[in-house]
C-alpha cells in the first residue's frame, strides 16, 4: 500500500532523538511539506550536558534546527525528557507530555519509531506515543505509521522482538534528496561509509525500499492504525 499524501492532514513525526526522524521520515516529511502539509516534529528527549558536553548539546540542537527548515517543518517541539535515560523516569511523564502536544496539534497522522528498535528510548516513545493516541476523545490521530531507523531497527533480534515488515510505503523519488541534504547538515552524526549513519547507506535503503514497489525512492513503514 501507498501512503497517500493528500490524505494525511496535519502530521506529526515523533522522535526519540535529533536526527531519527530524518533518518526515519526525511523523505516522507519533505514530500508532505512541499504539497502543503502541516509537518511538526516532536523531539522527546534531549542531551543533558553533564553527560553530553554543552557544546554537543548546543551543535544538535542548531543541527536539527537547520535540518527541519531543509524538510519544510512547520514546528518543532522539543519535550527535555532525559536521552538514553529515559527508563529512569516514571514512564507516565512521557505519556503526559505526549497526551499534551497531541491534544494542542490535534494531528491526524503520527510518524514514530518502531517498537523492535533496540535503543530502549525508541521503545519507550513508540509505547508513550500509542498511550497518548489512544481513541478514547472526541479528536485522536486516525493514522499510526511506525518508521525505521538505520542503526536501531535493524538491530533487533530475530524471532524475538518485533520485526520491522513495511507494508505502507511512500514515494520519496522527488525528495530523496532533500533528505539525505538534511541529514548532512547533522554533521555531528553523519558517519563514513560503510557505517549505516552514512549518506550512502540512506541512500541504499531508500533504492530498496523504492524498488518494493517499482519506484525509484522510497520509505517504508509499519501500519499501526489507519481510519477513514
Amino acid at each position: 500500500m501507498i501512503l497517500s499524501v493528500s490524505e494525511a492532514g496535519v502530521v506529526l513525526v515523533i522522535a526519540p532523538h535529533p536526527d531519527d526522524e530524518v533518518l526515519g521520515a526525511g523523505g516522507t516529511i519533505a514530500r508532505l511539506a512541499a504539497a502543503g502539509r502541516e509537518v511538526h516534529v516532536c523531539i522527546a528527549t534531549r542531551g543533558r550536558t553533564d553527560r553530553f558536553g554543552p557544546d554537543q548539546v548546543a551543535t544538535v540542537s542548531t543541527e536539527a534546527e537547520a535540518a527541519h527548515r531543509r524538510l519544510g517543518v512547520a514546528r518543532t517541539h522539543w519535550l527535555d525528557h532525559p536521552a538514553a535515560e529515559l527508563d529512569t523516569e516514571p514512564h507516565g511523564a512521557l505519556n503526559a507530555s505526549l497526551g499534551a502536544l497531541l491534544s494542542d496539534l490535534a494531528p491526524q497522522t503520527l510518524l514514530v519509531p518502531h517498537l523492535g528498535d533496540i535503543h530502549r528510548d525508541h521503545q519507550l516513545v513508540f509505547l508513550s506515543a500509542l498511550v497518548a493516541a489512544r481513541p478514547t476523545r472526541d479528536v485522536y490521530p486516525a493514522n499510526i505509521f511506525a518508521y525505521e531507523t538505520l542503526s536501531e531497527t535493524n538491530w533487533n533480534a530475530p524471532y524475538l522482538t518485533p520485526p520491522f515488515v513495511p507494508n505502507v510505503f511512500v514515494d520519496i523519488s522527488e525528495t530523496l534528496e532533500t533528505k539525505l541534504e538534511a541529514f548532512a547538515l547533522f554533521e555531528s552524526q553523519v558517519r563514513p561509509s560503510p557505517h549505516e549513519r552514512s549518506i550512502e547507506a540512506l541512500r541504499a535503503l531508500a533504492t530498496l525500499r523504492g524498488a518494493t514497489i517499482h519506484r525509484r525512492a522510497a520509505e517504508g513503514f509499519v501500519a499501526i492504525r489507519q481510519c477513514c
